[in-house]
């Protein structure tokens, strides 16, 4: 594994994991069908939590990469007050920051973002600003929060509580996720936690400071997308998987449940059955 840092705007550092497959570990060679498989990790998850599952990708012969979300594991600096990015800055700066690093790295390789949970919601905004620059989406264990698809008493719950979340981390000037540890969302920018509750409460991609339409450029979208689904998976059930894939009408989707009751976060180090699923799906492109 080489780990390269960046720099991104307001003096945050992060590092991005670059994992080679086997022909790729000691000289570039030209491979147009090759993909370089970019993982975007949940909120609040650390980047070097996904290490054994990129890995796992690179024994089918792929490569592989990791960013860190600005704020997490190894990060820096934590958020503060002086946290302003939310979803359209790290789409528009901080992802392509780390396509730059991918791409020197692995230049024959074709990029496919996957993305799990909110990195998943991450990784289609980022996909309708560059349109046909990746080969595909891979959400694993990602939907929407929209409240409405979400059932019993949890999506009443979504709404109060995302609301609450927002109010707090306005006043406090960042969401204090170190000391209310609400679903593991750790520590995080006011700006991207409002962008959330937002998309909790309304149901549509409407980041602060957006300078193109999100919603209209995601339904344009026409690239591969593969979305997996975990069994006992509550933060993500299939109806909140299925309400991020109804905003990408023309793309080309492919629909995967895990029979395997690994809830939102064990198919990452349990990962074979997901490992296996997408490298086929890698193999049909």
């Amino acid at each position: 594994m080489e780990t390269v840092p960046i720099q991104l705007p307001g003096g945050t550092t992060t590092p991005v994991r670059l994992f080679a497959g086997p022909d790729h570990e000691h000289e570039t060679r030209r491979d147009a069908s090759r993909a370089v498989v970019v993982i975007v990790p949940g909120l609040g998850i650390p980047a070097g939590y996904y290490e054994p599952f990129a890995q796992a990708i690179t024994e089918h012969g792929f490569d592989a990469a990791i960013c860190e979300l600005a704020g997490q594991g190894d990060s820096r600096p934590r958020p503060g007050p002086d946290s302003t990015y939310g979803y359209h800055e790290i789409v528009a700066t901080h992802f392509p920051a780390v396509a730059e690093v991918v791409r020197e790295r692995f230049p024959d390789s074709t990029p496919y973002l996957l993305g799990h949970s909110m990195g998943g919601q991450l990784g289609v905004l980022y996909a309708a600003r560059i349109r046909g620059r990746l080969g595909g989406l891979i959400l694993v264990a990602s939907g929407t929060p929209y409240y409405r698809h979400h059932g019993g008493i949890r999506g009443p719950g979504l709404w109060l509580g995302s609301t609450a979340m927002s109010l707090t981390a306005a006043v406090a000037g960042f969401w204090p996720g170190d000391r209310i540890d609400v679903a593991g969302f750790g520590r995080q920018s006011r700006v991207l936690i409002s962008d959330w509750a937002r998309l909790a409460r309304t149901g549509r991609f409407e980041p602060a400071g957006a300078d193109i339409d999100y919603e209209e450029r995601v339904g344009r979208l026409t690239l591969p997308v593969l979305s997996i689904t975990i069994e006992g998976d509550d933060l993500t059930p299939v109806a909140s998987a299925q309400h991020l894939l109804e905003k990408l009408p023309a793309a080309d989707v492919a629909r995967w449940h895990n029979p395997r009751a690994l809830g939102h976060n064990g198919w990452i180090r349990d990962n074979d059955d997901t490992v296996a699923k997408i490298v086929a799906w890698l193999r049909d492109r």
